[in-house]
């Protein structure tokens, strides 16, 4: 059976890939191991901020041809598609179509200066995104490629409900009518609602529809790392809302999760999960991100507190009543691993062991010595509850010279079960499959 593989591809864009090394690094490094911060109870040891913030991120430097990441023992890897523009995000349709969202970041607002400032100029560069899309057959590659959608503002999430097609932009969520199979949509965007935009130090927003199909949760991040640029700005931000498409009225669902993103619904419990990058610049041992079910009307620290009632004491004024009720998350995915892409394998390709577990894609980290992430992992989970410690399914992202070949981003269950990753470095897609 032939699959569409079609893109959605941003017209504003102006650039997010780092490539910076140690320029500024400091002597700070790890003293706990990776291993140690994943699972409900990571180990935190006390904050070790500098006065400039350790970077240590890997050179970009994309797959030279025929290469491709290494899979764990078990599992089995190919190139989905090739010849993207900074693929970022996934969605597989029900009729097994994938849909691929190409997209950088938004034209920014000024924002203060300062020495956060100048260290991010020095580690980022910039990559451009608009190019063709894909068809699969039975070989597992993808053939044939159309631009699905255009004219977006730096898109990123997607979701389908009841014959439309939900795409989160940078600013806010738009809809288009879609037909089963259909290859292009040219039909003017239905907004739904404005997200708060503005500086958009975190800019990509998800979106996924509830499970009966009245309402939508989009997620926004920060606008700070952990409040610098004042708390006015963040007001709506950091958070999960809950937008109800009756009545196209968004509420606040939970708060305090700095850069949510990975929107999943939990298939034995029903429960909305999602993965949250941390902060930065209090050590390489400090904040692991993490993935947590999501409350309605619950408070997860940021920017107060971390991994539940842990101060951060370069907050002024803090917010005693808060942190009080600070929500612990679920479970701890390692410090400064920007995990971002979170899927639950609801499929029966993997077999039981993987059934109904996570799979998460680790971007990599800027601020860890030694460098964290940079690879995707699956977490077991059993009666609807992470059950023990995550293995790797992709790794070998950093090549030998200490260059990043690539980078995941989000992660799908494909229609025939296989794992599908999306490697905006790479600009290509990964198809992950039982060996």
């Amino acid at each position: 059976m032939r699959t569409l593989l079609a893109i959605l591809a941003a017209i504003v864009v102006l650039a997010a890939i780092a490539v910076g090394g140690v320029l500024l690094s400091s002597r700070e490094e790890a003293k706990v191991a990776i291993e140690e911060q994943y699972g409900p109870d990571p180990t935190l040891p006390a904050p070790d901020p500098r006065i400039l913030p350790t970077v240590n991120q890997a050179e970009a430097s994309p797959w030279k041809e025929g290469a491709m990441p290494k899979p764990a023992p078990g599992f089995a890897v190919n190139s989905f598609a090739v010849g993207l523009e900074h693929p970022r995000w996934l969605h597989v349709l029900p009729n097994g179509d994938v849909l691929v969202a190409e997209s950088n970041k938004p034209p920014q607002d000024e924002r203060p200066g300062g020495v956060r400032q100048w260290a991010e100029q020095i580690v980022m560069g910039s990559a451009g995104a608009d190019a063709p899309g894909a068809n699969q057959d039975g070989d597992g590659v993808a053939e044939t490629r159309t631009v699905f959608l255009k004219d977006l503002m730096s898109p990123f999430g997607m979701t389908l409900s009841a014959g439309k097609l939900y795409v989160a932009n940078a600013d806010g969520i738009v809809a288009f009518p879609y037909q089963d199979g259909a290859t292009e949509i040219t039909a003017a965007p239905e907004a739904i609602v404005d997200l708060p935009a503005g500086l958009n130090h975190h800019w990509t927003k998800d979106v996924i529809a509830s499970l009966d199909g009245t309402k939508l949760y989009a997620t926004v991040g920060s606008n700070s790392n952990v409040g610098e640029n004042g708390m006015d700005i963040e007001k709506d931000r950091a958070a999960v809302h809950e937008i109800d498409l009756a009545t196209k009225q968004r509420r606040l669902f939970a708060s305090g999760l700095r850069n949510p993103n990975g929107l999943s619904w939990n298939p034995e419990t029903g429960a909305l999960w999602v993965v949250v990058n941390e902060r930065d610049e209090i050590g390489s041992d400090l904040v692991p991100d993490y993935m947590t079910s999501v409350k309605d009307g619950a408070f997860y620290g940021w920017p107060y507190s971390y991994f539940g009632r842990n101060l951060d004491e370069r907050i002024r004024p803090q917010q005693p009543d808060l942190v009080a009720k600070a929500v612990k998350p679920d479970y701890a995915l390692g410090s400064h691993t920007a995990s971002l892409g979170l899927t639950f394998n609801t499929g029966d390709l993997f077999g039981p062991t993987y059934k109904n577990g996570a799979f998460v894609g680790q971007h990599g980290s800027w601020n860890r010595k030694p460098r964290s992430g940079y690879k995707v992992l699956f977490v077991p989970f059993a009666d609807g509850r992470p059950s023990g410690p995550p293995s790797d399914v992709l790794v070998g992202f950093l090549g030998q010279d200490d260059k990043a070949k690539g980078r995941p981003v989000g992660v799908a269950i494909a229609r025939d079960g296989a794992l599908l990753v999306a490697d905006d470095v790479g600009n290509r897609v990964w198809r992950v499959t039982p060996d």
